[in-house]
């Protein structure tokens, strides 16, 4: 029944520094089109899938104390990307750090200014399990 992700929200602090950091370094474009609510925040077009990424200026009840340094061990977004490489050097560029994989795949994480868990792979086609 369930078709496709709508949008994933953040909560994140400063929606500029917030900004920054996606439609900057990660390349996610604005959405203009976002409708009236009564705190402030920002849409985010995922390429043309009519998903979104809405960054919610609100406060955060979730500490980011005590979270895993990798950010696959903790609750994150995973996105597709074109190259993976060429996103790594604009996070580092950028002064964000992230780490690759420990399934030893082509992808890595990253947390943006507000501890928000992110994943990046150029392909998440599931493997076999093999025994």
């Amino acid at each position: 029944m369930i078709k496709s992700i709508a949008h994933a929200s953040f909560l994140v602090k400063d929606l500029d520094v917030s900004l920054r950091f996606y439609c900057d370094v990660l390349q996610l474009p604005l959405n203009p089109n976002r409708p009236e609510f009564a705190y402030d925040g920002a849409w985010l077009d995922i390429a043309d899938t009519g998903q979104m990424i809405h960054l919610m200026v609100l406060p955060n009840p979730d500490s980011t104390e005590g979270r895993p340094a990798h950010g696959g061990r903790d609750r994150h977004l995973a996105l597709v990307v074109d190259d993976l490489e060429a996103l790594g050097e604009r996070l580092e560029n950028a002064g964000y750090e992230f780490s690759r994989s420990k399934s030893g795949r082509a992808a890595f994480f990253c947390r943006d200014p507000d501890g928000n868990a992110l994943e990046f792979a150029e392909d998440f086609t599931p493997k076999p399990i093999t025994k």
